[in-house]
């Protein structure tokens, strides 16, 4: 038996450890590529919180039910949180097509870990989902919402914030369900989350019942910190909470079915 050549071994581990578990500008700029050829998707994230934002903010001229505030300002932010929310969770459940295609059973293959991979999908999501919110902001300004020049940052930064929650769940989603039903379960379990979350009406006009049940919804908490440069108040501490654990519950699920993905021959 031949003997080993010093470093030999230390020089292969290093090799089969890339940077940061692989997360590198090439993987980036293949995923980039990936998702601009989906145009069904792109088209979708894009089009639809656009023309929801203009079915909607016309009949919300600066109303007050029950002490609050409704207006083409706070509508629009709703609509942002919800275009970020449906684009970041349609990029990650993209991944349910590459399960499909066996794609996952290829990365066993390569030194890529769960992290890194992850990581370099919620990257793509969030820049869907920044694309989203860019549109209906700018729609907004279009269409005459007024709103101070720190605050239009302020909210659009926060409202695309949105998308590092949903990527995980759009992940989550992807890994959890096969490509033909994964955006038939998205659909509808959007519309609740963002019913609950007062996306499009706000949480105290909403039923007792359903009142009690928003903070426990993802997007409660991404909703309520997006609107809160432009409303003002008292800030909860346990709308930062629940972005963080829902942030957290997704992503360590995406993380643990990919490993399982990947195990299997």
């Amino acid at each position: 038996m031949s003997t080993p050549v010093p470093g030999t071994q230390r020089s292969f581990d290093a090799r089969r450890r890339p940077a940061l578990g692989g997360l590198n500008r090439t993987f980036l700029l293949i995923e980039v590529r990936r998702l601009l050829r989906n145009r069904r998707t792109v088209v979708l994230t894009l089009v639809v919180p656009a023309i929801l934002f203009i079915l909607l903010k016309s009949d919300r001229r600066g109303i007050q039910l029950g002490g609050t505030v409704i207006n083409p300002a706070t509508t629009m932010i709703g609509i942002a949180v919800y275009g970020a929310m449906l684009a970041a969770t349609s990029g990650g459940a993209m991944v349910s097509i590459e399960r499909a295609l066996g794609w996952s059973r290829q990365l066993r293959l390569t030194p890529l870990t769960p992290f890194a991979y992850i990581a370099i999908k919620i990257l793509m999501a969030m820049l869907l989902g920044l694309t989203s919110v860019l549109v209906v902001y700018t729609i907004g300004a279009f269409s005459g919402v007024e709103m101070a020049p720190v605050t239009w940052v302020l909210t659009a930064l926060l409202a695309w914030a949105a998308s590092f929650v949903f990527a995980s769940f759009g992940l989550f989603m992807g890994y959890l369900l096969p490509s033909e039903n994964v955006m038939q379960a998205i659909g509808p379990t959007l519309g609740i989350f963002s019913l609950f979350g007062g996306l499009f009406i706000p949480v105290n006009l909403l039923p007792l019942v359903m009142q009690n049940i928003a903070p426990f919804v993802p997007t409660y908490g991404v909703a309520a910190i997006a609107r809160f440069p432009l409303l003002g108040g008292p800030f909860d501490l346990a709308w930062l909470i629940s972005v963080l654990v829902w942030t957290a519950v997704f992503g360590l699920a995406a993380m643990t079915l990919f490993r399982r993905d990947t195990r299997r021959t």
